[in-house]
C-alpha cells in the first residue's frame, strides 16, 4: 500500500499478480527462438546447425550455401 490507507492495487498486490507474471520468462518460452535450446536452420537450403549460446543464429552463415540462418 503506497499511503497505506487502503489504496494499493486491484487484487490485494498478491506475488504473481502484476504484469507479465506467469513464469514464462522474457520471451513468453514457447515461441521459436527462446529459450538456450534449439537449432539454428538455413532459409535457403534448410541445414540445420545447434544453437550456441550467446550467438544468435542471424550471425552464422550456413556451411552448406553461405546464407545467413535463422531459428528454429
Amino acid at each position: 500500500m503506497p499511503r497505506g490507507d487502503g489504496s494499493g492495487p486491484p487484487g490485494g498486490g498478491r506475488p504473481g499478480s502484476g504484469r507479465g507474471a506467469g513464469g514464462a520468462g522474457r520471451m513468453g518460452g514457447d515461441r521459436p527462438g527462446s529459450g538456450p535450446s534449439g537449432n539454428c536452420v538455413c532459409p535457403a537450403c534448410g541445414a540445420k546447425a545447434t544453437h550456441q549460446i550467446g550467438k544468435p543464429c542471424n550471425t552464422i552463415s550456413c556451411p552448406n550455401c553461405g546464407a545467413r540462418m535463422t531459428r528454429e
